[in-house]
């Protein structure tokens, strides 16, 4: 069954270009994951610092593949979370 993840971002001002300049390997590498179904990531428009990804994966194993991808350790875990104010992610089912 697929799984979906909204995940929230609210990057630290300061850190703003270095977490935005990382976003386009971090996109390319997880869209090119076997499990990956859709990964996009949208901005505030009034607030550059709060991101929201909308992810999708094939199942539970898929997410956690990409939880331990050399690409998500390095990008997301070393190089964004340390930058974040705050960090929430929910998984999601569709509803209509």
């Amino acid at each position: 069954m697929a799984k979906q993840l909204i995940v929230k971002w609210k990057i630290k001002e300061q850190e703003i270009p270095r977490v935005l300049a990382m976003l386009p390997e971090l996109a390319e590498k997880t869209r090119n994951e076997e499990g990956n179904l859709s990964y996009v990531i949208y901005q505030n428009e009034s607030d550059p610092g709060q991101l929201v990804l909308h992810e999708r994966y094939a199942d539970a194993d898929a997410v956690e593949a990409h939880r331990k991808s050399d690409h998500y350790q390095r990008i997301v875990a070393a190089g964004i979370i340390p930058h974040l104010e705050s960090r929430e992610v929910i998984a999601v089912k569709v509803l209509l």
